[in-house]
């Protein structure tokens, strides 16, 4: 059986499982341990270094003119004739979607079998790691992850209640300018970790939020984490941010409680990162409570902290 994922999740997902000696290619942005994969899709952005102001008129005018940010390499995909394709439906920005996928598949001499995975809300994205080794009849396997990642939302639950700890008001932005809020599955990680962010869109597209908005709201934690973007990527666009008027009146501000998380940690659904997600959350909201492991600890910073690291080098 031959494998190929158009969908970084979806290859993160195969990996965690053990699944990787089906998977023949992968997209240009799939997860480091895909590396070594041939990278069937592309996208125009790549290599690039664009703000976030620029990637958004970039994907504006895209959506306008009706074209993709993404192509396939057809001669690469024809060559390795692949029996399923992984794709998606949720967002046209960050992947490429199962219309451009399909249309590549119908130039293909061999026409594989298309497995869209188009999760709305937590729960939809553990049962995509299901269709995932269902589709590769390795059903068992999928199980078998599962049960281990719901033990650790399990704990995390069970030491919420334990502490009685109270509910944070929490915000998350997918995106810096515009500024977007959070939506699909986020929401759901955000409630597992102890918090509620009431400017969110759960199960449904992230939207652009009004600043004035995100002021009277007056989150108690603010977590920054456009799509895409590591922890350098995100401080290096984080005036843009600190230069708003009312910025410094937040209470997450004056609170010390503001910070900045590697996106896949929430943007890219493999639930392997999500539940790593619920983890990361936990320690922002109740730093009392919970400590990051090494791993955990890599990948979101407290920007308070982290400007006052930089400047004292």
């Amino acid at each position: 059986m031959k494998v190929v994922s158009f969908l970084p999740a979806a290859t993160k997902m195969i990996y965690d499982m053990g699944l990787q000696e089906y998977l023949y290619g992968v997209t240009f942005e799939c997860p480091k341990e895909a590396a070594d994969q041939p990278k069937i899709v592309r996208c125009i952005l790549e290599g690039k270094n664009y703000s976030s102001i620029e990637i958004d008129k970039i994907f504006s005018a895209s959506k306008a003119q009706g074209k993709s940010l993404y192509w396939v390499d057809d001669a690469l995909l024809e060559s390795i004739a692949p029996d399923i394709v992984f794709t998606q439906d949720v967002c046209e920005v960050c992947n490429i979607d199962t219309v451009c996928t399909e249309t590549a598949v119908m130039k293909l001499s061999k026409r594989p079998t298309l497995v869209p995975l188009s999760p709305d809300n937590l729960q939809d994205v553990f049962e995509c790691a299901i269709t995932i080794a269902r589709a590769m009849d390795k059903e068992e396997v999928a199980l078998n992850y599962l049960a281990g990642l719901q033990q650790k939302t399990d704990h995390i639950l069970d030491k919420l209640r334990a502490n009685k700890a109270p509910l944070k008001r929490v915000m998350l932005m997918e995106w810096i300018e515009p500024i977007y809020n959070c939506g699909h599955w986020i929401p759901f990680q955000i409630a597992a970790a102890g918090g509620v962010d009431m400017l969110s869109n759960p199960a449904g597209d992230s939207i652009v939020t009004q600043w004035d908005k995100i002021l009277k709201y007056n989150p108690e934690v603010l977590v920054i984490a456009p799509c895409g973007f590591d922890v350098n990527r995100s401080v290096a666009e984080m005036s843009l941010l600190t230069s708003k008027k009312g910025w410094h009146d937040l209470e997450a501000v004056k609170t010390d409680q503001v910070y900045i998380a590697d996106f896949d940690l929430f943007t890219q659904p493999s639930i392997g990162t999500l539940v790593q997600g619920i983890e990361a959350l936990a320690c922002m909201f109740h730093p009392e409570i919970f400590e990051a492991d090494e791993m955990i600890a890599r990948k979101f910073a407290n920007y308070s902290q982290l400007v006052t690291s930089l400047t004292s080098i």
